[in-house]
């Protein structure tokens, strides 16, 4: 017999397309968004922070934001800067006054002038936990935790209905406010550069691959045609806002093509694992006749969202470079120097930015805390069906060529892991 909930499950993943699903209701069990204890790299800098184990540091002109990047360890060279009003702070965001957002692979940190700091970190097993923390010396520093308000829009499904990461680019006015009549892109390495990064200050060297960064629209309408030379290849930032308020005067198009990545793959771990959790929970709950039929969605859920997982790890359908591309911070030799190393020197941390972002078409946040923690059924599927499109024994829709080089580096990269 089926209960009530394992029925709307059972419609929810196998009588419905896809398209149509709307997602695993992730503040009801095993997940309780709202009610769990986080468990991440901010709640246990808190936890230390109460103890007296350790403390931040109030900065006159930044507040608590250089001592928080420090005690994450989170590269100043991280920094990407956004100008459009698309955050919870946007009256205070603009073009003289853009957000500043800095990341590793564990936490994603955003400063407005004058404003709260906003943090996303990756929770294991509640996919992306928000917090602000309040720019003031008056009273100690304290992580808030919210819900409901950074939800509305990383939440649903523009971050595949898990809490996640959202990179949008819009057509902002000279205000930076969106305008809602020109439309607007949702982010990802498939998105051709020419939909990236409208809102958005870019700095860097990329020929003539065109994108919507350093552009505001004239008029609160839909262009017939974007005229936006004077964006493209932008070294110096100085002459559009003051760049001396920023711990960096960059927003470096590598570290913006990385984030991108970073957010995407995020939100499919996410979506994985709460699919598969709720499966096996149901399947927990079942009895008689039930048990079998609910462990054969709880295989079909391992399956479809390996599929996703190993398709995002492998760049499926990542936008190919026309032409090399190059930042002006040191983000790229930061960011290959983090993390390890076959014996080899191999890295999947090495960028190529000739034909495409990384050396290697496999993800380094395989690598990662947040991936190891993935439910074990879903990381055995994962890699298995890596290996196997590495190996050509299924290959993934939109995977790129390999050389025998690329496919033995992978594999050996899989084998070590």
């Amino acid at each position: 017999m089926f209960s009530k909930r394992m029925l709307a499950y059972l419609l929810s993943v196998g009588l419905m397309s896809s398209a149509a699903r709307a997602g695993v209701n992730y503040e009801e069990p095993p997940i309780n968004y709202s009610t769990t204890a986080p468990e991440n790299v901010v709640s246990r800098l808190q936890e230390r922070m109460t103890a007296g184990n350790t403390g931040l540091e109030w900065d006159a002109r930044h507040g608590y934001l250089p001592s928080l990047l420090r005690a994450l360890d989170v590269p100043v060279s991280s920094q990407v800067l956004a100008f459009s009003k698309t955050s919870l702070q946007d009256d205070k965001i603009g073009p003289k006054t853009p957000r500043a957002i800095y990341f590793n692979d564990d936490v994603h940190i955003g400063y407005v002038q004058r404003g709260v700091l906003e943090i996303a970190a990756a929770d294991p097993r509640l996919g992306m936990v928000y917090y602000t923390l309040e720019q003031t010396a008056d009273s100690p520093p304290l992580f808030q935790r919210r819900t409901n308000n950074c939800l509305t829009c990383h939440g649903a499904a523009r971050t595949r209905n898990v809490p996640g990461l959202l990179v949008r680019s819009v057509f902002p006015d000279s205000d930076g406010q969106p305008v809602i009549a020109a439309g607007s892109f949702l982010t990802t390495p498939s998105s051709p550069l020419s939909q990236r990064w409208g809102g958005w200050y870019v700095t860097g060297k990329h020929g003539d691959q065109l994108h919507l960064g350093n552009f505001s629209l004239s008029e609160r309408k839909k262009p017939k045609q974007i005229e936006n030379a004077q964006g493209q290849n932008v070294l110096d930032l100085s002459n559009r806002f003051d760049v001396n308020q920023y711990l960096s005067p960059h927003s470096d198009i590598v570290a913006l093509m990385v984030l991108e990545h970073q957010a995407s793959a995020y939100n499919l771990m996410t979506q994985g694992s709460f699919e598969v959790r709720y499966a096996q929970h149901i399947l927990e709950q079942s009895t008689g006749d039930g048990i079998a039929v609910a462990d054969q969605q709880l295989q079909q859920a391992v399956a479809r969202s390996a599929d996703l997982i190993a398709a995002g790890f492998l760049y499926a359908n990542e936008v190919r470079l026309t032409g090399p591309i190059r930042g002006t911070s040191t983000f790229a030799s930061e960011f290959s120097a983090r993390g390890s190393q076959t014996t080899q020197g191999q890295s999947l941390r090495e960028f190529d930015l000739q034909t495409r972002v990384f050396r290697y078409p496999c993800s380094y946040l395989i690598q990662s805390s947040y991936y190891q923690k993935l439910p074990k059924k879903l990381r055995d599927a994962v890699e298995q069906r890596m290996r196997d499109a590495v190996a050509g024994v299924k290959p993934i829709d939109g995977q790129h060529a390999l050389t025998q080089e690329e496919r033995t580096a992978i594999l050996g990269f899989l084998a070590g892991r």
